[in-house]
């Protein structure tokens, strides 16, 4: 096992991370910006190294200065967390170049599955389901076009190298197609310097269902169960919720066994998430793969009684994992509400400031994941969440009686929030009624649910 562990993240996560350390007896090394000097994750590890000024790129994005400390520092590994190097084979590689463990896939299974046309094109021969479109990428609008009626209306255009919404339009019809292309093209260039594209046939108003899976090197792979995440904006996941309220039994396993024959084709090994688009029908299609732990993991933590992140940990350093598919069991209903610094009736603008006082919920069931404190400066340069709160119920209808509770205790003063935002949505008889799908929060925010 390793000794001491270099964690190349910031905020929750970061806290996140070094907690897991500690219970396993593993030191760490937290890096941070100066921004975040008085950071919560600086505090809370052993050592700490200021690699560069506020702009991430300069920082929690700079390869060298992270590579520096982890050598210096002598740690045997580095832990990414989510967001800004998690997904970066070239930054995998150079780890393994310089003799320190990345605590995720290999470059080449990141590789493989980041680029969006790829996996896409590997998900098909592996027979996992995926959705009408193309098996290799395009990149010219006419290419496109022709490709385009032959699949059939509405399109979805997507980066290959996407992420978090980047690169992605919707067109309707013939009419539109050229303009949404080239917009997706020019923001997929600017966001990842790509200009390679790929189509699909765009499943209106889906369900957006995840499937949590963990791979060992010796061939095992477990499917931990299945997050909802359909309510969000812009692609931005809102809130996440462990089982779906939709799926059937039958669904729910065949989509498991596909999330797992989707990991051993790539060769996976890690923690990763397998993304499906599920219509009203309940017909998944496979969407994408994200090679690394995601936000909303503590959701399937609640409700399996597992820890990723020390999984990760014990996979990196060789061990096999401490539990089987069969070993795994599902227990009553989670819920996870991000907490941002934000002003929902202001089209979601960031709202940067210090927060002068901060009172977390807790009580039976419920975990706030947090960096924020009394004095915790929320910085302009980073996301907005300062907070996760996760609640777990025996069933769905205690869990968003939790949740509402753990939304009315929780107060920040000092900065605009959206826990009113929050709150509205598990009053709102849609999401009650476990119907929301991917366009609730547009229409909710309509007033049309």
């Amino acid at each position: 096992m390793f000794e001491k562990i270099l964690i190349a993240n910031r905020g929750e996560i970061a806290v996140r991370i070094i907690r897991a350390c500690r219970a396993m007896g593993i030191q760490t090394v937290a890096v941070y910006s100066t921004a975040d000097k008085h950071s919560l994750h600086v505090y809370l590890a052993d050592e700490s190294v200021c690699i560069g000024p506020p702009a991430a790129r300069d920082s929690y994005l700079n390869i060298a200065a992270i590579l520096s400390a982890a050598k210096g520092m002598g740690a045997q590994a580095i832990h990414p967390g989510y967001g800004f190097l998690s997904e970066n084979s070239t930054f995998a590689k150079l780890c393994r170049d310089n003799d320190i463990v990345f605590i995720g896939p290999s470059p080449e299974v990141i590789d493989r599955m980041g680029n969006k046309s790829q996996a896409r094109k590997t998900m098909m021969e592996a027979g996992v389901p995926v959705v009408p479109g193309t098996k290799d990428p395009v990149h010219t609008s006419d290419e496109a076009l022709e490709v385009a009626r032959g699949i059939g209306w509405p399109i979805m255009i997507k980066a290959s190298s996407g992420g978090g919404g980047k690169g992605m339009r919707v067109s309707l019809d013939e009419r539109d197609f050229a303009e949404q292309f080239s917009i997706a093209q020019r923001e997929s260039v600017s966001a990842f310097g790509d200009n390679t594209m790929y189509l699909e046939r765009c499943v209106m108003n889906p369900r957006h269902v995840e499937v949590q899976v963990i791979a060992d090197t010796y061939g095992t792979v477990v499917a931990l169960g299945e997050r909802d995440c359909s309510v969000q904006r812009n692609h931005q996941k809102m809130i996440e919720e462990s089982p779906s309220p939709v799926l059937t039994y039958e669904v729910r396993a065949r989509m498991m066994d596909d999330a797992v024959r989707a990991a051993q084709a790539v060769g996976y090994t890690s923690a990763g998430t397998i993304e499906f688009l599920l219509d009203d029908q309940l017909n998944y299609y496979f969407m994408e793969m994200n090679t690394r732990i995601q936000v909303e993991h503590p959701v399937t933590e609640m409700v399996t009684g597992t820890d990723l992140v020390q999984e990760m940990i014990r996979v990196a350093a060789g061990d096999p994992l401490t539990f089987t598919q069969e070993s795994i069991t599902y227990r009553g209903h989670a819920i996870e509400c991000r907490v941002n610094a934000e002003q929902p009736e202001r089209g979601f603008l960031p709202s940067p400031g210090t927060i002068s006082q901060m009172h977390l919920p807790g009580g039976n069931g419920v975990r706030v994941d947090t960096a924020a404190y009394d004095g915790y400066e929320v910085s302009p340069y980073y996301d907005s969440m300062i907070a996760k709160i996760i609640v777990h119920g025996r069933d769905r209808t205690e869990a968003i009686a939790k949740m509402r509770t753990a939304l009315e205790e929780m107060v920040v003063v000092g900065v605009n929030t959206n826990l009113d935002f929050q709150y509205a949505i598990l009053e709102n008889d849609t999401f009650a009624a476990g119907t929301a799908d991917t366009s609730f929060i547009e229409r909710f925010l309509k007033g049309e649910v």
